[in-house]
């Protein structure tokens, strides 16, 4: 295989005190440092140390119990303007519903932020599917999936007609089925033109969204061999799109790291160990579309709940992540409920837990196998474990020669070569 002769993509999703549902136990901060300015930029200035490209940022607009796990408590945008404004390189990607929002709000409010951050801020297109989030907007439920892909089609187009009038005249307008939108915006355009777009979603829907309007992807994926073929998969639809060679694919990647691979293993057990079974196995039920509370934890899960039908519009989890964890699966029926949600780190992504160096073969294989452009790094522990794989992980991969040594430019999409 030849070498890759681009460099090597990261950003890391902030998930409050780390992705660990136990971070927040171990943690020297306050228990409401998650609504301090001073918490997310000292995070996102160990990301800027490290020269990752962005930041992200997830978004559930409802209310939901943080005792559990405190996260999701600050709006994104407003996070990317504080941060934006207390560093000087890191972009940050910001989580906005297009089924929630309307897009001349959104267009004007993700440009405003990118203006004022030089260039900095990309816009991570999601549709929401959490029944919360439809009741907290006054509705019984979501539209169906269908429905929440073509309108998030039209708001881009219609989003992207308020940035093209900033370029331009002032003058909008586009006409859909979902969105009607006319009128003039007196903002300009960013240091960068406008936002970056990613999207998050692996679903044939969201992979067409992808194919035709994205900048970058946060991918799902627990094997290589579903990585690598989805990869080429997504790559060619962008080129029958016209837009050869985006986008840039980023796979989650869960990381717990230790000097050792038995510290690593013990600093994990710690954390899972602070957990109530349930939580695991909530995030498990989700996947399966079964209640995975009623399993015997010490069996196999039964084949019958595997190979079920599957309806998308009867269960809320995301269909790109079922897809992935059915093929993650299928060579280890033979693992009880307790070893699966050992195994496949219980909370949506590939998790590896080892040394610097295990891990730092790990993305450099990935990223070799045209698998990933990059990674979308979920740290057990926030700055803690950001900390470790900046100043451990990084130096690596830059002897490696798939890591820079410096940004590529000033702005996201420089740093993403979108």
């Amino acid at each position: 295989m030849s070498r890759r002769d681009d460099q090597l993509l990261l950003n890391v999703n902030l998930q409050g005190f780390g992705q660990r549902p136990a971070a927040w136990q171990v943690t020297d901060d306050a228990p409401d440092a998650q609504l301090t300015a001073d918490f997310w930029v000292r995070v996102a200035q160990v990301a800027e140390r490290g020269l990752l490209d962005a930041v992200f940022f997830a978004d559930h607009p409802s209310i939901s119990n943080p005792n559990p796990r405190p996260l999701g408590l600050v709006d994104p945008v407003v996070l990317a303007s504080v941060i934006t404004a207390q560093t000087e390189r890191v972009g940050v990607i910001a989580s906005v519903s297009t089924t929630y929002t309307h897009p001349v709000e959104l267009a004007e409010r993700l440009l405003s932020a990118d203006e004022l951050s030089g260039g900095r801020v990309g816009w991570n297109v999601v549709t929401t599917y959490a029944p919360s989030v439809a009741r907290n907007f006054g509705l019984d439920a979501n539209p169906s999936r269908e429905e929440r892909y073509r309108r998030a089609d039209e708001v881009v187009r219609a989003v992207r007609s308020v940035w093209d009038a900033a370029a331009g005249d002032g003058t909008y307008r586009f006409d859909g089925t979902y969105v009607q939108v006319e009128g003039r915006t007196g903002l300009r355009p960013s240091r960068q033109r406008h936002p970056v777009l990613f999207q998050a979603g692996g679903s044939a829907q969201g992979r067409d969204l992808a194919a035709r309007h994205a900048d970058g992807v946060f991918a799902v994926q627990l094997t290589l061999d579903g990585a690598v073929r989805d990869y080429a998969d997504l790559k060619a639809a962008a080129r029958e799109a016209g837009r050869p060679g985006a986008p840039a694919i980023t796979p989650g990647l869960s990381l717990v790291l230790g000097s050792t691979e038995e510290e690593a293993v013990r600093l994990f057990d710690d954390l899972e160990s602070r957990v109530p079974p349930r939580y695991a196995l909530g995030a498990l039920s989700n996947v399966l579309a079964h209640d995975a509370t009623t399993l015997d934890l010490d069996a196999p899960i039964p084949a019958d709940v595997l190979d079920k039908p599957w309806d998308p519009s009867a269960h809320v989890t995301s269909a790109g992540y079922r897809t992935t964890f059915l093929e993650w699966i299928a060579d280890r029926r033979h693992l009880t409920v307790r070893e699966v949600v050992r195994e496949f780190g219980g909370y949506g992504a590939r998790i590896v837990i080892g040394t610097p160096e295990q891990v730092a073969d790990d993305i450099e294989h990935w990223f070799e196998s045209h698998a990933a452009d990059g990674f979308n790094l979920m740290l057990d522990r926030y700055p803690q474990g950001l900390e470790t794989f900046v100043d451990e992980v990084v130096p690596l991969l830059q002897k490696k020669g798939v890591y820079r040594y410096d940004y590529a430019g000033d702005t996201l999409r420089a740093h993403i070569g979108a």
